[in-house]
């Protein structure tokens, strides 16, 4: 199977060293990064490509672009992992758009496009007979996406809780453990690195709302979008909250919520037992989908990270693999 990787930051730089380690099978035909791209349809050295892009910060060619390899790649599979606006979600999905109207097939961690434009992708995708697979967008290494889809098909979903953002879990269990402020926790968060400069897309849970979006358009019957959402962050949350939880032998963890039978799309904290299955701890993330039959079931593992993500993405790309680009192949 070829396929293109669109997007060289860590992600895209943990998806080829996993695709060049694990020998998959996989031939990757052309790569490309906000300023360069590499095209060869017998295929490319991943070692010659990750090192240009350590030493020189390009991965090839100047006057080739992100678009030049979508419309002019031999590809089977675009991998989508550029830096995308996450309101307009572009330029992923123009990117996205254009390999499905091409007849190819998608795997991306972008939340962006699925968020905002998920009927239109998916309906795109079904209409030209590929697949997109979005299981990195929504909790790193956790496979809820294929869980949601295949693992408990014959259910019906009911709900849907979830820890969905690491920053915001790191910052409430030290001010939990610690006796932190949150501007002390916020600091901290930012020194380690689990922080932006500019936290406000996770601590407002705006970063939360947009999986609850992702997650939910996976398994409801009725479309939903982020201004369906009712978000309150943790930035307004006080030591004294967590103090008086920790009396009634609980804790405070932001919870994003889809309960489609009873109207309930919702990301903000939420009074937690100790002993909860969603209480975890640092940057961890954690779902659980209770369904008709199976009942409740809780998912937990590290939400971000090259090589998690890239997880995801290469256990999309072989399902591709082996279930459609296989049984189903384009020409070129």
């Amino acid at each position: 199977m070829r396929v293109a990787v669109l997007g060289m930051g860590s992600v895209g730089r943990g998806v080829l060293q996993m695709i060049e380690e694990k020998d998959l099978g996989i031939s990757v035909t052309a790569v490309a990064d906000s300023r360069s791209a590499l095209i060869d349809k017998d295929g490319i050295s991943i070692d010659e490509v990750l090192e240009a892009k350590a030493k020189s910060g390009f991965c090839g060619d100047r006057s080739l672009t992100a678009m030049d390899v979508v419309k002019k790649a031999a590809y089977d599979v675009l991998i989508e992992v550029t830096p995308t606006n996450a309101d307009t979600g572009e330029p992923a999905l123009t990117h996205i758009l254009t390999a499905l109207e091409k007849g190819r097939h998608v795997v991306t961690s972008n939340k962006g496009p699925i968020s905002r434009e998920f009927s239109r992708i998916r309906s795109l995708a079904a209409a030209r007979g590929v697949q997109v697979r979005y299981e990195a967008t929504v909790g790193g290494a956790i496979p809820v996406m294929h869980m949601l889809e295949h693992g408990l098909a014959g259910n019906r979903v009911l709900a849907v809780f979830g820890v969905l953002n690491g920053t915001c879990n790191f910052i409430l269990t030290r001010m939990a453990a610690e006796g932190l402020t949150y501007e002390q926790a916020l600091l901290e968060a930012r020194e380690m690195g689990y922080a932006e400069a500019d936290p406000t897309y996770d601590v407002k849970g705006i970063d939360p709302a947009v999986k609850l979006v992702i997650l939910a358009n996976t398994f409801c019957r009725k479309p939903v979008t982020l201004e369906d959402v009712e978000i309150t962050g943790i930035d307004l949350l006080t030591n004294d909250a967590l103090r008086l939880a920790e009396e009634q032998h609980c804790t405070i963890r932001l919870i994003a919520e889809a309960i489609p039978d009873r109207g309930i799309l919702r990301v903000a904290p939420r009074l937690l037992p100790l002993s909860h299955p969603l209480v975890v701890e640092g940057t961890l993330n954690a779902i659980t989908i209770e369904t008709d039959m199976a009942g409740e079931i809780t998912l937990i593992g590290k939400g971000a990270g090259s090589v998690e993500t890239a997880s995801a993405i290469i256990g999309d790309l072989l399902y591709i693999r082996n279930f459609h680009a296989e049984r189903h192949p384009k020409k070129t």
